[in-house]
Parts: structure tokens; C-alpha cells; sequence
């Protein structure tokens, strides 16, 4: 076990259970850590800005960073709550094809839930794992959302995964136009060969995007007037997700 980061922690939750600031004796004390350590520890969390030395007497106190992470995960937590019977409505809506719900991670989408297809041939995923955001449905559908500049940013390459795999910002850009435009995007078999998908952004009480839902399965099955209709069925679902997340258009 890391010891620094067990102290820092420890220094975390001693200011959450004070209501008013506290110095870094009083920490030390508390912890029966050395004063010179103790305050090393608290100028890094100073400079991590999950604490803050107030000017007169030198004391410190919580940020708001814990709680915006809390807040993050709270938000989360309710969207899989409240996610889950569409996810399930949606795949049986799209003839039992695989659904997921994705949030972004940098460059990736992070799969937070899913509903298995229930045909023998169908698209594979994992709950937790990961996949590149400009290459899939639901990651192009996150990605639409963000300024064009954070997008050069958070993209250094592009990987070809596929002979449909996009090769430039250009090319991506094209695509994340054409989602903002019909409200979904489309995967052509960019990230795995053969298998295509349809994604929508979720949006927040807040107004910010937060996760999509998407649907995949073979090029064989989603093609066409099919792939057309799946991406409506994907915005009509994506737009009942932030309706309950209480997102007001």
C-alpha cells in the first residue's frame, strides 16, 4: 500500500469531519504524522486543488473538488438507474440487437452498461471496457458534442482498425457534422470489420452531454433503410434517457 497516498487521504477525510479549518498542527496531531511531513502533504493537496490555505492564520479546508467527483459519480450511479429498462426497450425495439450505454474517457468511450444481442451472430462487449471514441457509434455521438478543438486534443492519431477506419481530422469532422445534423451517429464497420451501429448523445439536467446509447450488430442486419431507422430509434431513446435525467430542451 502506498503510504504517501494513505496519508494524503487520511489528510483528506480529517478536514471533511471538521466543520471549520483547521492548521497543520492540528492535522498532525490528528493523524500523528510529523509537522514536516504534514505539510508537505497539504501543499501538494493545495497544489492538486483539493484543499485551500486560507490567507489569515494559515489554516486549510476542503475545496469543492471531492464534491464535483462525488457528484460525477452520483450522476452516473442514477443515469444507470434510470438507463436501464430503455437499454432494454431499445434492443427489443431493434429486433434484439446489442445496446450500450458509454460515457467518454479521453480518447475512449468506457462501456457503462449493455444488453447482449439475442441473435447467434452479434456484436461483443464488456462492461468497463473500453474502445476509441472515433471509431464507434456512441463515441462519434460524444464526440459531436465537444468543441472541435478539445476534439485535435484529445485524438493524437488515428489507428486504423478497420479498411473504414477514418484517417484524419478532416475525414472525422465530416462525420461528427453530419451527426450534429440527423442527432446520431453512425459506425460503418470502423472499429470492427463487419459489425456497424448507430449512437446518440444523453444530455444532463445541465444541459452538457454525460453519456449515448448506441446500438451495433452485423453490417449484414444494419444496412441500409435498417440503419436509418435504428439511428431514430437510438435519438428517440437517447432523448427519454435525458428527459428523466432532467434535461429540458
Amino acid at each position: 500500500m502506498d503510504k504517501t497516498l494513505t496519508k494524503g487521504l487520511a489528510i483528506l477525510e480529517a478536514l471533511a469531519r471538521r466543520k471549520q479549518p483547521i492548521g497543520a498542527s492540528d492535522v498532525a496531531k490528528i493523524l500523528g504524522l510529523t509537522k514536516r511531513n504534514t505539510h508537505r502533504l497539504l501543499q501538494t493537496l493545495q497544489q492538486l486543488d483539493f484543499v485551500q490555505k486560507e490567507r489569515e492564520g494559515g489554516r486549510y479546508k476542503l475545496t469543492t473538488k471531492l464534491w464535483e467527483i462525488s457528484q460525477h459519480y452520483a450522476a452516473n450511479f442514477d443515469l444507470l438507474k434510470i438507463a436501464r429498462h430503455h437499454l432494454l426497450e431499445l434492443s427489443d425495439k431493434s429486433g434484439g440487437e446489442a445496446v450500450h450505454l458509454s460515457i467518454l474517457a479521453g480518447a475512449e468511450v468506457v462501456f457503462l452498461d449493455k444488453v447482449d444481442g439475442s441473435h447467434p451472430i452479434r456484436a461483443y462487449s464488456t462492461i468497463g471496457g473500453r474502445a476509441p471514441a472515433y471509431a464507434t457509434a456512441t463515441g462519434k455521438a460524444l464526440l459531436s458534442m465537444v468543441d472541435p478543438a478539445k476534439v485535435h486534443g484529445l485524438i493524437g492519431s488515428f489507428e486504423p482498425f478497420t479498411s473504414k477506419t477514418v484517417r484524419s481530422f478532416d475525414e472525422l469532422e465530416n462525420e461528427l457534422a453530419s451527426a450534429r445534423v440527423d442527432g446520431f451517429a453512425i459506425n460503418h464497420g470502423e472499429w470492427r470489420e463487419g459489425v456497424c451501429g448507430v449512437g446518440a448523445p444523453i444530455f444532463g439536467s445541465s444541459g452538457d452531454v454525460i453519456a449515448a446509447v448506441g446500438i451495433s450488430g452485423p453490417s449484414e442486419r444494419l444496412i441500409g433503410q435498417v440503419l436509418a431507422e435504428s439511428g431514430a430509434l437510438v435519438l428517440a431513446v437517447a432523448s427519454a434517457i435525458s428527459r428523466e435525467m432532467g434535461f429540458i430542451r
